[in-house]
């Protein structure tokens, strides 16, 4: 198993609709909202790294996300 966490930044009117989204997707064990200089914070867990580009692309073509950045497990 391989996990990741992956830090987001969205619009801000629509947070509650990326977040419900978010958690919908296969292999996310987490997602928060965040203060900072990220918005949200999701933690994944799947078989490897194609299940991962999977999720991640998934998350990146939600309406309202303005970037992502991935930190896989080593």
């Amino acid at each position: 198993m391989l996990n990741a966490c992956i830090l987001l930044k969205v619009i801000p009117t629509k947070a509650e609709s990326i977040l419900n989204s978010i958690r919908k997707i296969e292999g996310v064990r987490k997602a928060y909202m965040t203060y900072g200089r990220f918005d949200m914070v999701v933690f994944l867990e799947v078989k490897d790294y194609a299940e991962l580009r999977s999720a991640t692309t998934a998350i990146n073509s939600i309406n309202g996300v303005r970037s992502t950045e991935t930190l896989a497990e080593a």
